[in-house]
């Protein structure tokens, strides 16, 4: 069956943060849409419209990371304050206080039972948590510099664990050694996670690159060129056949694992965190500004009809043959646009050199057109916050002069 051919669209944006998001997460059910920002507050957006959003404080610094609970009646977040809270997320915002961590706690993700959770940290370890007990468990310590990611595969069996020590280690949960370490990327480590089926992890790195390995025979099946900035964050399609990416370039890329080819290119601010529900039809994002963004994707309007037809989420890991483990540099011409870049056709079409030429001409002109317009905002949200700063220090000084 042929996907459907229209460009992703931007859905709705949320406000109510006072400082840059630094990350978002769906809950499962797709209802509700969690952030968190350097204000050091957590936001539960509701996707139905006129619905009120909740704020919850009580971490003393940034919030650096949030996840859903499976059944989506608890909230994980992590802080630079260097603890962890459990959120119930509804009016009332009650939260529960893990401490263990003795520094900015960078990742939190819950098991798929919702039974334990996993956390990573500048401390250097991964430390898994009983949820239900409230209790630590145990410490994962091989890592040598700050963690900044960890998550559980989908049957909970393994632990997956990205470093600024430029390594990606794979543990096992019940024994709690280290099965393998990952060693091809040239940068820190900043954002891991596994394919759905559980037998892929794909990394995301400061050395620009994204790479995707097998963990059964740890081959590296496809390595990824594409942004040209650090990548921040990524996130599998459920169906296992597409990756988004999320990079300091500005952009988010939406690749096509099947055949190893970049779909899409979506400019606007720098990418923090990407979220992606598990419908596959929308995606929340965070950038350094502070609106929460949620896209609406085109190829996967039909996703249950193409999963008839299809193989099963596993296409990835099982035909690693199809998969070729080179890098995928973007063709002349492609990534480039205002809004999204449409894939290529399969078969090429010949066009007259001067229509070529005009059309380049064109899309390089948005491009430019595209990184003025993200300059000027992040001018805007300078001044807004020297601006800001300036008041307070004026009331300040009222206050110190009132007798």
């Amino acid at each position: 069956m042929a996907l459907p051919q229209e460009d992703p669209s931007l859905e709705r944006h949320f406000k109510g943060h006072r400082d840059a998001v630094t990350c978002v997460d769906f809950s499962l059910n797709m209802k509700q849409l969690a952030s968190g920002s350097m204000d050091s507050c957590l936001m539960v957006w509701h996707m139905k419209p006129q619905s009120r959003a909740y704020r919850f404080t009580g971490h003393k610094d940034a919030v650096t990371c949030v996840n859903f609970s499976p059944s989506g009646h608890l909230l994980a977040s992590g802080s630079r304050d260097k603890t962890v809270r459990i959120w119930v997320p509804n009016v009332k915002g009650e939260s529960t206080v893990f401490r263990a961590h003795t520094a900015t706690v960078r990742s939190v993700h819950f098991c798929s039972d919702g039974q334990s959770l996993v956390t990573a940290s500048d401390d250097k370890t991964v430390k898994v948590w009983s949820t239900h007990r409230q209790k630590f468990l145990f410490s994962l310590s091989q890592h040598i510099n700050w963690v900044r990611c960890a998550k559980f595969s989908p049957d909970g069996r393994l632990i997956v664990s990205a470093s600024d020590d430029k390594t990606v280690k794979l543990w096992d949960k019940n024994s709690r050694e280290c099965v393998h370490s990952y060693c091809e990327h040239g940068g820190f480590v900043t954002y891991v996670d596994f394919h759905p089926s559980g037998t892929c992890i794909a990394a995301a790195s400061m050395d620009n690159t994204v790479k995707v390995w097998d963990v059964r025979t740890h081959r590296l099946l496809q390595h990824y060129q594409l942004h040209s900035a650090a990548v921040n964050a990524l996130s599998f399609h459920p169906s296992g056949n597409y990756l988004i990416t999320a990079s300091s370039d500005s952009t988010l890329k939406i690749l096509d694992l099947m055949e190893g080819r970049l779909l899409y290119t979506l400019h606007g601010h720098q990418v923090r965190a990407v979220g992606l529900v598990l419908s596959g039809m929308e995606w929340g994002r965070g950038a350094t500004s502070r609106p929460v963004m949620v896209w609406k994707s085109n190829f996967d309007v039909d996703y249950g009809e193409v999963l008839k037809v299809q193989r099963p989420p596993a296409t990835l890991a099982s035909s690693a043959e199809n998969l070729p483990a080179v890098d995928f540099p973007i063709p002349p011409g492609r990534g480039k646009s205002l809004e999204s870049v449409q894939s290529q056709p399969p078969e090429p079409v010949s066009l007259p050199q001067t229509l070529t030429s005009t059309l380049e001409h064109i899309v390089g002109q948005l491009d430019v057109l595209t990184q003025t317009v993200s300059i000027l905002e992040q001018r805007l949200t300078l001044t807004e916050d020297k601006l800001k700063q300036c008041l307070e220090n004026q009331q300040l000084i009222m206050q110190r002069t009132t007798p």
